[in-house]
């Protein structure tokens, strides 16, 4: 019955809403007949009615149903990708999470950041009664009890994370993350009619241009990329009649695309840009100075010096690494793990120590099924980090990565003084 995905929501996960419409109980012609949020597009022949919705928005849920049973469109698009879908629909997904193989393909970074931005979303949507993402599964839900076809109208949730992460400069990924983690402590507040405020396009349209001024290079990839990859896939669905459910931050974006109609080249936003040559020529040039430096003190000033700086650089890598690990409230054998491997991993890029005291902590303390299922709560409370023992891995993982970089300058800087 989809386009995109050959699985649907069953109707005895549907979310009972008030069906009642708020406007008349004809067919509406016109935009005006509408909510603001609603725009209709009457282009070659083909209606599409753009559905803006807030994802903590119980309205947004209402609206998205009323549209779609007013409407009977011959195709409804929404603003998810197969990942996302699954993760909305799949509730025990986190429940079979394999942590091991995660931190295997060093996609812990990524798997956090999805958490933090998860558990914002949750706080505030748990504040108005409402699962984040419920009016996009509504969507699904309704289509399915009217065999309307589905598509899955947004890019995999990957290939956007991974593109905005080579598109932002270091400094940019560390303030932003900065930014995300003061949120999580702080309480956000905020009612139904302030969300609807919001959601007014003049305050909209201050909210991107104030991402764009400080973050452009996020902007372009999280915003202007996928309103020109949803703009696609809403044009070439079949029918039509087609309803789209989006952001309300992507209305703008994609009208003006529709109506410029201009052809989007999909594989070329699903792109995966390569690592910069400069970060493998940095790393493995450290490491290559690091022991060049060492083998010259011992030609040019004997084995004795060489054997200082190389116990220097032992201990500066190993001592705030294993410091780093016992902050973050990792078991003896992991703080004893990253102590011995920081000042291997310090001297290759392929690995560092804080993969290491992640994997032996996950291995020595697995997360339980409560703690998976609490995470996104957990989060926002500082002191809950070590004691829920996910976040305790995420300690593990961020605290002795900070220790090893600490220890790299450390113990370089001991070398040089060997000179």
């Amino acid at each position: 019955m989809t386009q995109d995905s050959p699985t649907q929501p069953s109707g005895a996960d549907a979310i009972v809403v008030d069906t009642s419409p708020p406007w008349s109980a004809e067919h509406a012609e016109t935009a005006a007949d509408y909510p603001q949020e609603v725009e209709i597009l009457e282009l070659e022949g083909r209606r599409i009615v753009l559905v803006g919705t807030a994802h903590i928005s119980r309205h947004s849920v209402d609206l998205v149903r009323q549209v779609i049973e007013r409407e009977r469109p011959d195709v409804v698009c929404v603003e998810l990708d197969p990942q996302r879908y699954q993760t909305l629909t799949q509730r025990k997904k986190w429940e079979s999470l394999d942590l091991k193989e995660v931190i295997r393909k060093k996609q812990l970074a990524t798997l956090l950041a999805n958490l933090v931005l998860a558990s914002y979303q949750k706080r505030l949507g748990g504040q108005l009664g409402i699962e984040p993402g419920s009016e996009l599964l509504e969507a699904t839900k309704v289509a399915k009890q009217l065999d309307i076809p589905v598509v899955l109208a947004d890019r995999d949730v990957r290939a956007t994370l991974r593109r905005a992460g080579a598109a932002t400069s270091l400094w940019r990924k560390i303030w932003l993350l900065a930014e995300l983690l003061v949120g999580m402590v702080e309480s956000p507040e905020i009612s139904e009619e302030q969300l609807q405020e919001l959601k007014q396009k003049d305050a909209l349209n201050e909210l991107m241009g104030a991402l764009g001024d400080r973050y452009p290079a996020l902007k372009r990839v999280l915003i202007d990329e996928r309103d020109a990859y949803l703009k696609e896939k809403i044009h070439t669905s079949q029918g039509a009649k087609v309803v789209a459910v989006v952001g309300a931050g992507h209305l703008r974006g994609i009208r003006r695309a529709l109506e410029a109609d201009e052809p989007v080249d999909l594989a070329a936003l699903e792109v995966i840009p390569p690592v910069s040559p400069w970060w493998k020529i940095i790393g493995w040039g450290i490491p290559l100075l690091i022991l060049g430096s060492i083998a010259y003190l011992g030609y040019s000033k004997g084995l004795d010096v060489a054997g200082a700086g190389l116990a220097a650089w032992f201990l500066a890598n190993a001592i705030p690494t294993a410091i780093g690990a016992l902050l973050a409230g990792g078991h003896p054998l992991t703080i004893l793990a990253g102590g011995v491997a920081a000042p291997f991993t310090s001297l290759s890029p392929l690995v560092g120590a804080h993969y290491v005291t992640a994997f032996v902590q996950t291995y020595l303390r697995p997360p339980v099924v409560k703690e998976f299922k609490t995470v996104a709560d957990d989060l926002g409370v500082f002191s809950k980090w070590w004691k829920n023992r996910l976040l305790r891995i995420f300690l593990c993982f961020l605290l002795p990565g900070l220790g090893s970089v600490i220890g790299t300058f450390i113990g370089a800087g001991k070398i040089a003084a060997l000179f």
